[in-house]
Parts: C-alpha cells; sequence; structure tokens
C-alpha cells in the first residue's frame, strides 16, 4: 500500500518501495515484483493497480472477498519470478499477524504458504515493544505459519546494545528461533520510501554556506513526495514538509507535490488558510512549483465528473493558464524532454488531463514569471537541470547570494545511500546464516 509510484521501462506502475529494491539487486524493475498496489484515496477506499495496470477501486469492507483475484495475481507473479531467478525476496506488507485479515492473505504468510517460503520476522525496534511484538508474533500464527519462520532480526536500535542482549537471548529460547541481528539506527540512510511516515526524515542538513529554504506543502494524501530526494541531497539546500502559512511565506521555494486525492487536498490547502500566501507568492514573483496533482491545483479549474479520485470540481488557486478534467484511463510513461537548456527525464502518473491554454512552455506544462508547472515526477533527478533550476530559483528569490554546486550526482548518491545499507547488514547481520537459510 503506497502512494509513492514509479514506471518501470515497459510502462508498468509498481510502488518506488518495490523499484528501489530491484534497482539495488541490479535487477531491471518489472510488474511481477509488485504485482498489486494498493494506493489509498481515504481511509476506507483504495485504487488498485493489478500487474502494472489500474484494476479498479476498492472498499476497505468489501476487501477481503476481493481478495481472490488478487492472491492468484501475486501467486502467478512470485511463481513467475521463481522460475527466471535464483533468488526470490518477498517483502511482506504490514505485520505477519494481522489475524483478522488472515483467511484472505497474500501478502505476508500466505505466499510465504503458497511457496514454502522460509520467513524472517523483522522488528522496528524504534517503535517500541519489539521483544513483545516478536514473541506474540510468532505465538499468534497458526502451526503452519509459526514452521515457515526461521529467525528474527531487530532494525532501528539506538544505544548500547551490550545492554539488549540479555532480552535477545531470552527472546531466542522463548520461540526457539535465533536473532541473527541488531541493525543500527541510520538518521541519514533514507530510500525510496512507501508512505508518508517517512518525509520527517527527509532532508539533509550539513550547510557550508548561504542555505537555499524550500518548503514542501505536506498535504494529506501527498504521493510520489521522493520528487523532493534530489533537492535534499542538494548542499546547502534545506528541504522542509510545511502545513503552516508562515512557512510558505518565508520560503525561497514552495513545492506542491503530487496528491491521490487532488479535489479533497486542494479543499484542505484551502481550510488550512495556505492558498492566499501561495497566491501572494505567484503576485510578487516568488518561486512555486507544482507537480502533476500539485500542478493541477496551480490552475483554473479541475473536474472529476466521474469521481475518478473524488467527484466534483473546483476553482483551482488560478497561478497558472491550465485547466484539469480527470479521465478513467491512467497516463503512463517516461517521457524525456529539455528545459532550461538541458535535458530532462521523467515519468508519468496521473488521471488529469491537463490542457494548457498560455504561459511560457515547461516540459509538459507551463510557467508564468516563477511559477512553474509540470506533470512530470522525477524530473529533479537529472543533475544539470536541478541545478539550472535551482540557480533560477535563487535569482527569483532574490538570492544573489546563493550558488548550486556542481558537484552532487544523484543517481550515485542514491547508489551509496544503498551501499551504506548494504555495509551495515554485513556487518551488524549474520549473512552466514542468512545465506544458509535461502539456500537450505
Amino acid at each position: 500500500m503506497s502512494n509513492n509510484s514509479m514506471v518501470t521501462a515497459d510502462g508498468a506502475e509498481i510502488g518506488r518501495a518495490q523499484w528501489i529494491q530491484a534497482v539495488a539487486a541490479g535487477a531491471e524493475p518489472e510488474a511481477a515484483m509488485n504485482p498489486v498496489l494498493l494506493k489509498p484515496g481515504s481511509d476506507r477506499r483504495s485504487h488498485v493497480v493489478l500487474m502494472g495496470q489500474p484494476y479498479g477501486d476498492l472498499e476497505a469492507w468489501s476487501f477481503a472477498g476481493a481478495r481472490s483475484d488478487l492472491a492468484e495475481a501475486a501467486h502467478a507473479a512470485y511463481d513467475d519470478l521463481a522460475g527466471r531467478f535464483d533468488v526470490v525476496i518477498c517483502e511482506g506488507a504490514g505485520s505477519p499477524t494481522e489475524i483478522n485479515l488472515r483467511e484472505h492473505d497474500f501478502v505476508n504468510m500466505g505466499l510465504a504458504q503458497h511457496g514454502q517460503i522460509p520467513t524472517i520476522v523483522v522488528g522496528d525496534i524504534d517503535r517500541g515493544g519489539v521483544f513483545a511484538a516478536m514473541y506474540g508474533t510468532l505465538k499468534l500464527m497458526p502451526p503452519a505459519d509459526q514452521a515457515l519462520v526461521r529467525a528474527f532480526v531487530i532494525n532501528k536500535f539506538r544505544g548500547e546494545e551490550s545492554l539488549l542482549a540479555p532480552g535477545l537471548r531470552m527472546l531466542s529460547d522463548a520461540t526457539d528461533r535465533p536473532v541473527l541481528g541488531v541493525l543500527p539506527w541510520l538518521p541519514e540512510l533514507w530510500l525510496d520510501s512507501e508512505d508518508a511516515l517517512d518525509v520527517v526524515g527527509r532532508r539533509v542538513t550539513s550547510h557550508d554556506g548561504p542555505v537555499l529554504r524550500v518548503a514542501v506543502v505536506r498535504l494529506p494524501r501527498i504521493s510520489n513526495f521522493t520528487d523532493i530526494d534530489a533537492l535534499a541531497v542538494e548542499p546547502n539546500v534545506d528541504v522542509a514538509f510545511v502545513d503552516s502559512p508562515d512557512a510558505v511565506v518565508e520560503a525561497d521555494l514552495v513545492v506542491l507535490p503530487g496528491t491521490r486525492s487532488t479535489l479533497d487536498d486542494l479543499a484542505w490547502l484551502r481550510s488550512r488558510d495556505l492558498a492566499g500566501p501561495l497566491m501572494e507568492r505567484h503576485r510578487g514573483g516568488q518561486p512555486v512549483l507544482g507537480i502533476c496533482g500539485g500542478f493541477q491545483m496551480l490552475g483554473e479549474h479541475i473536474a472529476d465528473p466521474d469521481g475518478v479520485e473524488s467527484a466534483g470540481s473546483a476553482l483551482g488557486l488560478g497561478l497558472l493558464p491550465v485547466r484539469t478534467r480527470f479521465s478513467g484511463a491512467k497516463s503512463l510513461g517516461r517521457p524525456r524532454g529539455r528545459a532550461l537548456g538541458h535535458e530532462v527525464i521523467g515519468y508519468e502518473i496521473h488521471h488529469g488531463r491537463v490542457d494548457v491554454r498560455g504561459g511560457e512552455a515547461f516540459l509538459d506544462g507551463c510557467r508564468d514569471g516563477a511559477t512553474w508547472g509540470t506533470l512530470w515526477h522525477g524530473a529533479l533527478e537529472s543533475d544539470d537541470f536541478r541545478r539550472a533550476f535551482l540557480q533560477q530559483v535563487a535569482l527569483d528569490a532574490n538570492r544573489a547570494d546563493w550558488m548550486p554546486r556542481d558537484d552532487t550526482v544523484f543517481p550515485a548518491a542514491r547508489e551509496q545511500r544503498l551501499e551504506s545499507l548494504a555495509d551495515a547488514v554485513e556487518q551488524y547481520v549474520d549473512t552466514e546464516a542468512l545465506m544458509r537459510i535461502i539456500t537450505g
């Protein structure tokens, strides 16, 4: 379940976290690696992506009964991958002991039973209660599921590990299963994430000169906020997720990110008195960037007559000369173009059809003064374009004291984070035991 997604080379939509795992493994991401993706539009309704393509909407009350087709697809995807790869690592979702959902489960122990997959339970100690959670996880499983659990791993530990050691021994004795390692808390190691719980960690605070302040509006149904990662790794750029008018006023650049519920989040924007400061920024020539749903909000009008996201229509903020109408057909693509004199590569995931009626051309969207809009996700990962864009932002924000650095390569920064995670696993986890579980 994630509103952060990516488009694969063959035009399939998969979760961003699954995409980065494939990249880390040196494998080409594909739909079978995320056969079922749920994109929440409200607390009780999700849009379903099946094998990379739109499948329909699912209400929470009908979820259990509607799972049979999804389970068949997930099992078939696993069988396909297992026939083509030497090792298939299956990441569960939520807890393996959501006992109210076990009957129809296909994402945790249901899948493990289908493939007779040896299972490792990972506990997030930062949330607290990890010993009780791990012991209870095992004991609440039926015997057949328990038989597949081989070991435990603890993640995100802060403190003196020797103090934890007695608990590890007692957990192992009580469950007759080893704890293979304790991974430390690595605060700088944020990766392409599943959900908005991770937005607070997505900033780099090491500065050696004047700082460009970027405020990203934290919409309730924010999606694809990984677009901001490339800004966060830039030296002397401070990225903060905000929901207050003062933060919008004070920033050098304000970003309206994507959203899974454009009309609802536009109404939220107005209810939080954020619309006025955004309009003032536009009138004053202060930089604003809208991406996908954020771009649509900057336009003149949004219509969703068929309830693709949320039925209705509303006036936009009127900062850009565009109008949006939602369609049941989803646009998925990996476009290339040029902007500010540099090549740009992005990806598209949207139901909204945007009619651009004026302004200066900018990628697939437009700009009016210092207000920019595009449907393209991932554009800021193009290094030369990102630097040129930030240079223009600094000029428009009257920040002549700030200059972009030319030594930040975003793909290399992502690869370094993956290497750091791999190093931590190698140092703190019994990888020989892991290999015995994989091969045995």
